[in-house]
């Protein structure tokens, strides 16, 4: 019987023959008998895709031989005789037009990880601060610690996660959640991001321009506050700073390097007071103030600088801050007409970033805060958080 031809140029037994030794040391328990059940169970994934690979196929070079090709890890973009249709081939030039023109990097600065798919567990806690008023009086929100933990997948320069309040892990009433998508190369970096939340929170209120009074401490559902948004920021020295080294965990920061940064973003705010939650007297006194319903969407433009320092090969610290103005337009509530203002919003980042081989660490804190003014009323917004991370390149 003829052998049949592989793709590498030998016949199937001279592909065993090749890689006998690959095969014998990944299922070898004898020689090596020291392996844990994990290992065990990684050598024979390794063996199954290796005889997967290496099975024999039809190597005529007709419409189809791409596909049979790829699935046994054949696939070679610069080879003309591939078959490969027209649109696979539009879809790898554009990626290769992309990947060079808004993805390269000074390989001094920064290099690649050699990964191309991230898992990322999150564990997010935060603050957050309203404050507002009126000729009627003026009133703050304070919340209470709040905790999520989220699963972040990515591949390349993709990202999605999802995180959750963690009681709800152990059967505890819902507060809040968060869906976020973000893309990141070497020339910018976009997002967009949903959030609800209901957490606790305690109010102060400030009547007639009386003293503060200190309030009770509302149910966790009292207020709601939900956050619909997205922003782009382009980095000016994209060759030597990488913020995805920092932030996305899929390149490698090799000298310090810092650059101005300047963005936009689009944000649609809605923080409502449930009158159902509250006593007759609280939600008459918030509604007089003008508190009970606001709704308000930012257009800013921003501006600042980001900073990656390199303190071992190991650790990178970062440091970000800005500062954006623009429009926010407060829609109609409750039979107030809607406006529009200027918007004031300052926005600063750091983390600190530990890689060890696959596995990477971070401690991340943001601070924003959104202020405007209207006639004689005004709003601000303030939120603090803290972010843990753990994660693993494959």
């Amino acid at each position: 019987m003829a052998a049949v031809a592989v793709a590498d140029g030998g016949t199937a037994a001279d592909v065993s023959k090749r890689h006998g030794r690959f095969a014998h040391d990944s299922t070898d328990t004898v020689a090596r008998p020291h392996r844990n059940f994990f290992q065990r169970v990684g050598d024979d994934v390794k063996r199954r895709i290796h005889d997967k690979m290496s099975e024999p196929y039809d190597t005529v070079r007709d419409k189809r031989y791409w596909w049979r090709a790829m699935k046994h890890g054949k696939i070679n973009f610069k080879d003309s005789t591939m078959g490969y249709p027209k649109f696979v081939l539009f879809c790898y030039k554009t990626y290769v037009w992309g990947d060079k023109a808004f993805n390269s990097y000074d390989p001094r600065y920064v290099v690649p990880t050699g990964k191309n798919w991230k898992l990322t567990l999150k564990n997010r806690n935060w603050v957050d601060n309203f404050m507002g008023g009126s000729d009627g009086g003026r009133v703050r929100f304070t919340s209470g610690a709040s905790s999520n933990i989220g699963l972040y997948l990515s591949f390349m320069a993709v990202s999605v996660g999802y995180s959750l309040d963690i009681d709800r892990l152990f059967g505890g009433k819902a507060t809040s959640e968060m869906l976020e998508f973000s893309f990141t190369c070497a020339r910018f970096t976009a997002e967009i991001h949903k959030t609800s939340n209901t957490g606790r929170m305690r109010s102060r209120i400030k009547l007639d321009g009386g003293n503060w009074q200190d309030g009770e401490s509302l149910a966790a559902d009292a207020i709601r506050r939900r956050t619909l948004g997205g922003s782009a920021t382009y980095f000016f020295n994209n060759r030597k700073y990488a913020r995805a080294a920092a932030y996305c965990f899929s390149k490698y920061q090799r000298i310090s390097a810092g650059s101005a940064l300047a963005g936009f973003s689009v944000d649609n705010h809605d923080f409502k007071i449930n009158a159902d939650a509250l006593s007759q007297e609280q939600a008459a006194r918030f509604a007089d103030i003008g508190f009970d319903h606001i709704r308000y969407t930012d257009y800013c433009l921003s501006g600042g600088y980001a900073y990656n320092w390199v303190i071992s090969r190991k650790f990178l610290l970062n440091v970000t801050g800005t500062v954006g103005a623009g429009v926010k337009h407060i829609h109609s509530t409750n039979g107030r007409p809607s406006d529009n203002s200027g918007a004031l919003k300052l926005s600063g980042n750091f983390a600190l970033t530990f890689n060890h081989k696959r596995y990477f660490a971070s401690l991340q804190s943001d601070v924003k805060t959104s202020l405007y003014f209207v006639g004689k009323g005004h709003f601000g917004y303030t939120i603090a958080d803290i972010t843990a991370v753990l994660g693993i390149r494959f």
